[in-house]
Order: structure tokens, then sequence, then C-alpha cells
């Protein structure tokens, strides 16, 4: 095992209001807030769906290649280096992220998708 699914982050123009609809559609709570960053979180606490804003989102299309979906998934690991290690020599590319061994560091998979190596100190 490299991780564990920590949360699904989806990219929005404003996480705030998104995070509304989803907190009443599937019974959820507020763990952080930052203005750009909404984490909710179940009745345990534990972060389900986090809201991101990203300058000059254009909304996906359904099934239109030209405007895709716009999320990607946090896996929680212990150890960037040896989880980096390992993703690579599945296939995954390193895009951004912290040289450090805490923090986080973002890939894409190799079909392109994007998601994130995080550690509890990043999260």
């Amino acid at each position: 095992m490299i991780g564990r699914l920590h949360t699904v982050v989806i990219d929005c123009r404003d996480p705030d209001e998104l995070a509304g609809f989803y907190e009443k559609l599937l019974s959820l709570s507020r763990q952080a807030d930052t203005g750009d960053y909404v984490v909710l979180q179940n009745a345990a606490g534990t972060p389900v769906v986090t809201f991101q804003r990203v300058d000059g989102f254009r909304a996906p299309r359904w099934k239109d290649a030209a405007r895709p979906a716009h999320m990607h998934i946090d896996v929680m690991v212990t150890d960037l280096d040896v989880a980096e290690a390992q993703v690579l020599a599945l296939g995954a590319t390193l895009l951004d992220g912290s040289d450090k061994p805490v923090g986080y560091r973002v890939y894409e998979d190799p079909a392109g998708h994007p998601f994130c190596l995080i550690t509890p100190e990043g999260a």
C-alpha cells in the first residue's frame, strides 16, 4: 500500500457557494474554510470532499472533451519521498510541490489526471 484516500478535491469558481450546495446535499459540515479552500467532513470528522478556487475556472460540460471535469484526488502518505518513488514506478509524473519530506506533491497519472500525495502535516 502506498497511501489512503484522504479527500476528493473539486476545482471551482466559488468554493463557499459550491461547498454550501454539497453540505446540504450530503449532510456534511465544514471542517475548514480559508476562502479559497473549503473542506467538508462527515459525522465522524473525516474529510470527505474539498472545494478549491481556481482562477479562470471553466465549468465542465458533460461528454465534451473540450471542457472536461475538474477535480483531483488527495492520497494521504506518511513519507513523500518513499511514496513518490512508488508512484513514479507506476507511471506517474511529478508536476509540482514541496521538495521536503512533509507537505504535498502534485502528479499526473498515466492518462494525465492530476492527483496529490499529501502528509498529515500538509493536509
